[in-house]
């Protein structure tokens, strides 16, 4: 729960965050990831309905499998597109490594359980974007409060392409819908990235 009067620096860690792929073998204690998620649900919403849902990962043998049969789909579709299989070998096995060699894994996703319903198909696509973008700011909560608990952490939007693969693998509820993939663990590595200047996405008017 957030604490009364306490203050961040929220700025800074915006600016030093980065997406961090490679972790020490050290697991995540349950109640730092708790905390993290719990951060991830302050953030706002549509209709203050709280679309987001969290699947945590952190069975090994729960890994293994999301990241296989996540495998197998990629390999089937970039197959059908005529990839080389070198190419194939390449692109499963760094998705495989990035899953399994993480610590702790959250699979996020949405629900349309407490949106509203429309009869027509542009209202009901513009309310699935709502959701869609409520879940999307709890998951970049989440990297910040990750980030600020001294975790790194990666979104991988690879659970997309494979909705129903990634309900499979982890038995999810059927109105959970998949949307991204965030690991987490004890950063091994340091990022030093760059951003395009603001001119080039700005518009004043």
């Amino acid at each position: 729960m957030p604490v009364e009067g306490q203050k961040h620096d929220l700025t800074a860690l915006i600016f030093q965050r980065r997406s961090i792929r490679r972790y020490t073998d050290e697991g995540v204690p349950r109640e730092v990831i708790e905390r993290v998620l719990e951060a991830a649900t302050w953030s706002p919403s549509a209709h203050n309905r709280q679309p987001w849902r969290f699947a945590v990962i952190t069975d090994a043998v729960v890994k293994e499998r999301l990241a296989r049969m996540m495998g197998d789909q990629l390999r089937q579709d970039l197959r059908a597109d005529g990839t080389p299989e070198a190419v194939i070998a390449a692109d499963t096995a760094r998705s495989y490594a990035r899953i399994t060699n993480a610590p702790a894994a959250v699979m996020l996703c949405l629900s349309m359980v407490d949106m509203d319903v429309y009869p027509d198909e542009r209202r009901a696509h513009n309310e699935f974007l709502m959701a869609a973008q409520s879940t999307a700011m709890a998951g970049q909560n989440l990297l910040l409060a990750a980030h600020d608990a001294g975790l790194g952490a990666c979104w991988m939007c690879a659970p997309l392409f494979c909705q129903d693969v990634v309900t499979a693998a982890l038995q999810l509820p059927d109105d959970w819908q998949p949307q991204a993939l965030i690991t987490l663990g004890y950063p091994a590595e340091r990022k030093t990235k760059t951003r395009h200047a603001l001119e080039k996405s700005v518009m004043w008017r």
